[in-house]
């Protein structure tokens, strides 16, 4: 959000927010600040308010004005002190703003009742009215109009106390006017900067954290599409296999990790026997069931250690870590069993799915990963060419089952 937009969005008198809700967001977030801030200030108030009771022995001695300014004062003091403590376990002016602007027409009263107690004192007492307004309008949190009003009170209050207790001439009322005037402009344009300069960063805020929260969502959403992609790319959408690129990579993987270990590798592909029949036959959707069903076979006859992925077409590749050829063939062999009794043709359900398995196992530290599947490859062949339905090992001299 740009500082032009922001700038509309704030009223020119009273720097607040036009949109009703979010100002009240505002304020809600300030609850924390203003009731910190308020419970200082109002403390600090009611002492220095408290302390001035020795200017005022001072100034008139023991008598009846004197205890009739020691309780003010002392009503003063309590009250903001009692009204510190409640703002700062309830305070907030997002729902009690009356709490807020309680203090400043306390403190104001107190201000001008010691002019008809201490009409002597006027100079003094000018002086602290005018830190009296500032400390208004700039220390104790309150919205704006809220103070422009009881800094109105207690200046036209204490100009009036002055005019008829002090009995000053009209060029001095004049001069003390205008000095009010003066302090109250400075101190309103001041705390209007303020709260616009507070209300921006607020917005700001606002804007960034929305940023960060679409930021957020667009990774979530891209980390979703990038797993998809991977999805898409490691597996077989058919049969939910790997695809042959993914199965090559972790079979290259585990063959590596034999060979370090010097730990038996095995592998073997499996291929349909006359799949295409099946698809002339019987229809491509009858020739994906069967090879749903193959697929969901060989995963239940594995072990999780063991990689499986659909190689092209009608043929699967499996590899099998910390496996001797001999006990691969066990596992093709019970393979081809289960295969065997599956019945997934409804229209010929006395057809009997077959497969031809051929295997082959890493001889030597030297052997990669390309030569194995050719090893493989050719022993499939070798039993496709034998009648098929069979397994068929690769190993120095062939062996058929």
């Amino acid at each position: 959000m740009s500082s032009p937009i922001i700038k509309h969005q704030l009223h020119w008198l009273t720097g607040q927010f036009h949109e009703p809700d979010k100002e009240a967001m505002y304020r809600r977030e300030s609850e924390p600040r203003v009731r910190a801030e308020s419970c200082l200030t109002l403390s600090v108030a009611a002492l220095i308010f408290g302390m001035f009771a020795i200017s005022d022995y001072y100034y008139i001695g023991p008598g009846t004005a004197l205890y009739l300014l020691l309780v003010v004062r002392a009503l003063v003091v309590v009250s903001c002190l009692t009204l510190a403590f409640v703002i700062r376990r309830r305070g907030g002016y997002a729902r009690r703003i009356w709490l807020h602007a309680l203090p400043l027409w306390i403190l104001a009263t107190g201000i001008i009742l010691i002019i008809p107690l201490r009409p002597e004192s006027l100079s003094t007492q000018v002086t602290s009215l005018v830190v009296a307004i500032m400390a208004f309008y700039l220390l104790i949190p309150n919205l704006l109009p809220i103070v422009a009003t009881a800094s109105l009170y207690l200046s036209v209050g204490f100009l009036v106390a002055a005019v008829m207790a002090a009995d000053i001439s009209a060029v001095v009322a004049l001069r003390l006017l205008l000095l009010l005037v003066m302090a109250n402009a400075v101190g309103f344009f001041a705390l209007l900067r303020l709260e616009k300069l507070q209300r921006k960063q607020f917005a700001l805020l606002q804007e960034e954290r929305v940023q960060n929260h679409q930021l957020v969502e667009e990774i979530a959403h891209r980390k979703s599409l990038e797993k998809q992609l991977r999805m898409v790319a490691e597996r077989d959408a058919l049969t939910g296999l790997d695809s042959r690129l993914y199965f090559m990579q972790r079979a290259q993987e585990l063959l590596a990790q034999s060979q370090r270990e010097n730990t038996p590798f095995s592998l073997f592909m499996i291929d349909v026997d006359h799949f295409k029949a099946i698809n002339d036959t019987w229809g491509h959707s009858q020739g994906d069931r069967v090879l749903t069903a193959i697929a969901g076979t060989c995963m239940k006859s594995l072990r999780p250690q063991d990689v499986i992925g659909r190689f092209g077409g009608e043929e699967f590749i499996v590899a099998l870590p910390n496996t001797q050829p001999e006990d691969a063939q066990g596992v093709a062999e019970r393979l081809k069993q289960q295969v065997a009794e599956l019945s997934v043709i409804e229209a010929m359900p006395e057809h009997r799915l077959t497969v031809t398995i051929g295997i082959a196992g890493a001889a030597t530290a030297e052997t990669d990963l390309p030569a194995l599947i050719k090893q493989a490859d050719r022993a499939l062949y070798a039993g496709k060419h034998d009648g098929r339905n069979r397994v068929v090992m690769q190993n120095p001299t062939m062996l058929k089952t």
